[in-house]
């Protein structure tokens, strides 16, 4: 073996490199590099990467971007850890989130600022007004399954929208989308934007209340104040119409410190329990003038949400004496709900019948848009004495049942508009389109978080699966005009991003996102923040404030920006 010479022992010698100091600051330079690639490349990706992981995702809330878009942390990164997905869930979930992108990218590249897109004639409509209720219903999707870069480019153009139009908005819609919208993404993103634009929208709907009663009008036009309801009701307002308003009003007032936006909303529920049956079963016309109702029953088109809100605005108000009355009117309308529960011949197939009036005849029709009851009836399940908690769950679970048979007793896959039910043949569609609805999906959401029975999954991916194969076209996604023979129509429902999108990723989900001790969903599945309280009222402005504070300092102990401060 050949030894090596004494002049290649020089490099070991501290003197050798006293005298070439050059040679020590680029040994140094390359340590550096080197440590800063191998021990912080996570560092190197952008804050709003759209590829993020699950653990990504929440690192992003905990360290937010150094900006207005500041964003909550909701759980520590450790829980979220405990909850690992299997393969076959994440593939699932990975998919939806890839429809989102499609269906958004679609609407931005042929219909921005739009309210909705036109995927087969590759143009936008304006069917609220331009209030581009697209990008306002989508900013808490995107935000939850982390498009960041989308988000950023929505909320700039949220910056400059002007609600100042000559344009008879419905108050039921604009106050679910664009309130809701609004709200959510201020809650989840901290940017007072969000904030400053639902107050901006919310005084434009506020004359629709100046009425006799308090029973809002059910338009109003954003530009002048003037506010009716419509014809065809002989001047009635609906009952969705005029009761689904609560959460977000509460919530906008809770967060702004202002009480009118609350007031004007709770005297709406008031006046109601002035002439609430003994069954709890509101018929869907109510006068704004005399605050009579009348007309039909139901739990589907313009009665759901009036129930619905009930519940949530009980829990919203963090399940106190102050919002108890909402709770026993809720419990009040179940029982009633429990004498329009019907079973089909032969399968027994459950289902929820409409009645006309007060003691009136049963019509055996249910409507897709009532499948909201399951998921109702999940969330109210979990309070109250055993023997309810069982009776409610036990319902949710019969109602899911037929709401999933609507989808899948179709050739198309897809759920007709509203079914009827016949002695000895079960269920036929009535109306026969598909508007691309999330009510059956929603239910599925709520009973897999109660549950954790899989079929819930199954059963929701299947649903997926047919939207896929029957409404995604190259340009977005649409409707079918009949869900037996597969003609498609030419829309993609704001509603498809805001919510069937939405509970979808969240049924693949952990359930440490968006956990439902901790946020609330409105009718158009915007997640609005729960204030913690121990009593008195719904929470206030301050203890929003005070909540961020709490937050704020848990931040600092997590190691997270803790620059959170409303402004």
């Amino acid at each position: 073996m050949a030894r090596p010479s004494p002049s290649s022992w020089r490099f070991l010698r501290l003197a050798y490199y006293i005298r070439r100091p050059w040679i020590v600051a680029l040994m140094l330079v390359v340590l550096l590099c080197t440590t800063f690639i191998i021990w912080d490349r996570r560092s190197l990706r952008s804050p709003d990467d759209t590829s993020t992981s699950e653990e990504d995702f929440f690192e992003l809330q905990r360290a937010r971007p150094k900006n207005t878009k500041e964003a909550f942390e909701r759980k520590p990164p450790s829980v979220v850890k405990d909850e690992i997905l299997d393969e076959t869930t994440a593939e699932r979930r990975e998919k939806v989130k890839q429809a989102m992108l499609h269906a958004w990218n679609s609407y931005e590249k042929y219909a921005w600022g739009y309210d909705e897109l036109l995927p087969l004639s590759k143009r936008g409509a304006n069917d609220f007004g331009g209030l581009g209720a697209t990008i306002v219903d989508s900013l808490d999707t995107l935000y939850i399954m982390g498009f960041m870069d989308q988000f950023n480019k929505a909320r700039d153009w949220v910056a400059k929208l002007d609600f100042n139009r000559n344009y008879e908005a419905s108050m039921f819609e604009t106050t679910i989308r664009v309130v809701g919208g609004l709200v959510s993404a201020y809650d989840l993103s901290n940017d007072t934007v969000f904030l400053n634009k639902a107050r901006e929208i919310a005084d434009r709907l506020l004359p629709a209340w100046n009425t006799p009663t308090g029973i809002p009008y059910t338009t109003v036009n954003l530009a002048s104040g003037d506010s009716r309801s419509p014809g065809w009701t002989l001047g009635a307002s609906v009952l969705a119409d005029l009761a689904t308003e609560q959460v977000e009003f509460i919530a906008l007032s809770q967060r702004t410190g202002d009480p009118k936006y609350q007031e004007k909303v709770e005297n709406v529920i008031k006046k109601i329990k002035e002439f609430f049956p003994q069954d709890g079963l509101v018929p869907i016309y109510v006068n704004p003038h005399t605050a009579s109702a009348s007309n039909r029953i139901t739990f589907g088109a313009m009665g759901d949400s009036f129930y619905e809100y009930l519940l949530k605005v009980w829990v919203l108000g963090n399940k106190t004496q102050a919002v108890q009355h909402y709770r026993d009117m809720w419990e009040q309308s179940m029982e009633g709900l429990m004498s329009l529960i019907r079973k089909s011949t032969p399968s027994s197939y459950t289902y929820i019948a409409e009645r006309y009036g007060s003691g009136g005849g049963y019509i055996d029709k249910m409507d897709e848009l009532a499948c909201f009851t399951p998921g109702m009836l999940v969330l109210g399940s979990n309070d109250g004495p055993d023997e309810k908690k069982t009776k409610y769950l036990d319902l949710a679970k019969e109602l899911a049942r037929t709401c999933y048979n609507f989808y899948r007793s179709t050739p198309t896959g897809l759920a007709g508009e509203n079914y009827n039910f016949i002695s000895g043949q079960d269920m036929s569609v009535g109306t026969a389109w598909n508007i691309l609805r999330p009510e059956t999906v929603e239910s599925l959401f709520y009973l897999w978080r109660k549950t954790g029975d899989t079929k819930y999954r199954d059963w929701g991916w299947d649903i997926f699966q047919a939207f896929e194969a029957r409404s995604r076209v190259d340009t977005g996604y649409v409707g079918l005009r009949d869900v037996r023979s597969g003609e498609k129509d030419d829309k993609m429902q704001s509603f498809f991003l805001a919510e069937t999108l939405k509970y979808l990723y969240l049924l693949f989900s952990p359930s440490s996102v968006i956990p439902l001790d901790q946020w609330v969903f409105n009718t158009e599945a915007h997640p609005i923040k729960i204030v913690q309280r121990d009593g008195g009222a719904p929470g206030s402005s301050e203890d929003f404030v005070k909540q961020q504070i709490h937050r704020k300092q848990r931040l600092g102990r997590l190691g997270g920006d803790s620059n959170i401060a409303r402004q």
